[in-house]
């Protein structure tokens, strides 16, 4: 029973880490179409969704049927737990690729536009963080996590700063009006990639140190060795860790 459990939990890995591959590949696949106006790889992406939706299907069969059938506590009620949260995430990233990609067409004759607002930084800062995220997610080695944080914390300040231009466009050019909303689609896709992508780094610290880090109150002056002198870290610890 002890060997099909840990035979169980490897399967668990694995998947997780295919789901977070399968993502990112379409996270980047999608970032690239917009940036080259490319409709054929948006197209791509569109039907690949049907593989990250499937992998999301096994993904939680799996994880009900460990529940089931054993009762995990400590490192391995964690694992299962976060895979849950972090499938979720990850389903939810490739839903937001798929919104990208299918936005391609209608701005690919914008590309200029794009590059003025500095949406192509934004773009080629949201593919570095989504793939950073999942390497953590390989090696489990959070001693990278803050800059995952901090990195987010960029995109989310970059994405308002283009948001707002782009609205006072709209306001004073009515012809842009179409376009201009496509893009502020975008951008908050391109967010909420950097929001799910902090979602499963704070899952990868909880799997490793049994921490529930809230990333949203982490200033960029604090650590994530410091949550006890900094009031702005909401930190608690695993009530089995001691077992």
């Amino acid at each position: 029973m002890e060997r099909h459990f840990e035979q169980e939990l490897d399967k668990l890995n694995k998947r997780i880490l295919k789901m977070g591959n399968l993502v990112a590949e379409q996270v980047h696949m999608a970032l690239t179409a917009l940036l080259n106006g490319d409709i054929e790889i948006a197209g791509q992406i569109v039907e690949n969704d049907k593989k990250v939706d499937k992998l999301d299907v096994k993904i939680d069969k799996l994880c009900q049927r460990i529940f089931a059938l054993t009762q995990p506590v400590a490192t391995d009620l964690r694992l299962i737990m976060s895979a849950l949260r972090m499938n979720n995430d990850l389903e939810r990233m490739g839903d937001h690729a798929v919104s990208i990609a299918t936005k391609v067409d209608s701005v690919s004759e914008y590309r200029d536009i794009i590059h003025e607002l500095q949406i192509d930084e934004v773009v080629q800062m949201t593919d570095m963080i989504v793939n950073d995220v999942i390497t953590i997610l390989n090696s489990r080695n959070t001693a990278f996590v803050k800059d995952i944080f901090d990195l987010a914390g960029t995109i989310d300040e970059k994405v308002k700063v283009a948001s707002a231009r782009i609205i006072d466009e709209m306001m004073h050019k009515s012809e842009v009006i179409v376009v201009a909303t496509q893009l502020i689609l975008i951008l908050t896709a391109i967010e909420r990639l950097a929001a799910y992508s902090t979602n499963i780094a704070e899952s990868i610290i909880f799997i490793v140190e049994g921490r529930l880090v809230k990333h949203a109150k982490l200033n960029s002056g604090a650590t994530l060795q410091d949550e006890d002198s900094d009031p702005s870290l909401s930190v608690e610890p695993d009530p089995e860790e001691g077992e």
